[in-house]
């Protein structure tokens, strides 16, 4: 499988609410770099990040473009998502509706994802979000 292809399934998987399918393109050891948070480490703290993710957002991406080179992939798509559950140190989540330009980097190995860097404007959300 191409880098491109991984990554279209990553997105795939993403958009179809597939957590095991999603789950299954990263490797065991994959890095994930937090849009203005923490990196962490391996399969299960990326489940548990998007265990929370699942609960406090739902989310659909559109006009997702993928470019690759070699081992490494960006993407650039549109976040359309609903504040579901409030997150800590956020504002309070009422159901608002989001609409946001997003991008992530890749580091693709043995046809996983073995990193994935995101990068969103956290104070666009802020804006759409906030009281």
């Amino acid at each position: 499988m191409s880098t491109h292809d991984v990554i279209a399934a990553y997105y795939d998987a993403f958009n179809a609410g597939n957590m095991d399918a999603f789950m299954a393109v990263l490797s065991d050891d994959v890095v994930h770099d937090i849009n203005q948070g923490e990196r962490q480490h391996g399969k299960a703290a990326f489940a548990r990040f998007m265990q929370h993710m699942n609960r406090c957002y739902r989310e659909r991406l559109s006009d997702i473009t993928i470019m690759a080179n070699g081992e490494r992939a960006a993407a650039e798509f549109i976040v359309h998502g609903q504040y579901l559950a409030s997150d800590e140190g956020l504002p309070p989540a009422r159901g608002q509706s989001y609409t946001l330009p997003a991008g992530a980097f890749f580091l693709v190995k043995g046809g996983q994802v073995a990193r994935v860097t995101n990068y969103y404007n956290l104070n666009d959300w802020l804006e759409q979000v906030g009281e």
